[in-house]
C-alpha cells in the first residue's frame, strides 16, 4: 500500500465521514453533533429506580457518523455543555464524559476500523461495540468513579448494586438495543450516503 493511501485510509478511520470535508464543515458536523448530545444529556427519565438517558446511544452514533476524534470531542463537550445549561444544583462529574468521549472513540474505532464487504459483520462490529463500552466505560469509568468518591461498601458489592438495583444495566440495554436497529436503518437512508460497514 502506497503512503499516500494508508495516510487517506488512517484520516478515514480516524476522522469517519469528515475525513474528506473543509475547515467549515467539519466544524458544522461537530456542532450539530455535539448540539444532539448535548440534548440527550439534558433529558432524562426515571421508571422505579432506574434511571433512563440516550446518551450512551447518541455518543456511539457520533462516534460513528464523524470518527472517533470529531466523536470524542463530542462526547465530551456534549456533556459539559449539558451541565452547564442543565447542572439542578449538582458538581460536574468529569469521568461521564470522558466516558462518553469514550463510548464515541470506541464506536469510531471499531465501525470505522474494522473493514468487511460483508453488511453481517456490522452486526459483530456493533456487538463488539457494546461489550467494549459496557466494560470500559461503564462499569470501569464510571462505577469506579462514583465508587472511590462516594460508596462505603466494597467495590464487587456496589457494582452490583449499580448494574441490578439502580438499573444501569437496563439503561445500556435499552441504549444498545437502539444502536442495533438506528445504525442500519441509517445505512438504509440513501441520501446519507453513509454506508456504514
Amino acid at each position: 500500500m502506497s503512503e499516500t493511501k494508508a495516510k487517506n485510509c488512517w484520516q478515514k478511520v480516524l476522522f469517519g465521514a469528515l475525513a474528506e470535508k473543509n475547515a467549515s464543515r467539519k466544524i458544522a458536523y461537530i456542532a450539530v453533533i455535539t448540539a444532539i448530545v448535548v440534548v440527550a444529556n439534558m433529558f432524562e427519565f426515571k421508571l422505579a429506580e432506574t434511571q433512563f438517558s440516550l446518551t450512551i446511544f447518541v455518543s456511539a452514533i457520533a462516534g460513528i457518523l464523524i470518527g472517533p476524534v470529531f466523536g470524542f470531542a463530542a462526547g465530551f463537550l456534549g456533556d459539559l455543555v449539558g451541565f452547564l445549561y442543565n447542572s439542578s444544583g449538582f458538581a460536574y462529574l468529569p469521568w461521564i464524559g470522558l466516558s462518553l468521549g469514550a463510548i464515541a472513540f470506541l464506536s469510531g474505532l471499531i465501525v470505522g476500523g474494522l473493514r468487511s464487504k460483508s453488511g453481517a459483520f456490522l452486526y459483530v462490529k456493533l456487538s463488539l461495540v457494546c461489550v467494549l463500552t459496557f466494560l470500559l466505560c461503564t462499569v470501569a469509568i464510571n462505577t469506579t468513579a462514583f465508587w472511590l468518591l462516594y460508596s462505603k461498601v466494597d467495590y464487587w458489592t456496589y457494582l452490583v448494586s449499580r448494574l441490578f438495583v439502580q438499573g444501569q444495566i437496563w439503561n445500556s440495554l435499552v441504549n444498545y438495543v437502539l444502536l442495533f436497529i438506528a445504525v442500519p436503518a441509517l445505512n438504509k437512508i440513501k441520501p446519507l450516503k453513509l454506508y456504514i460497514r
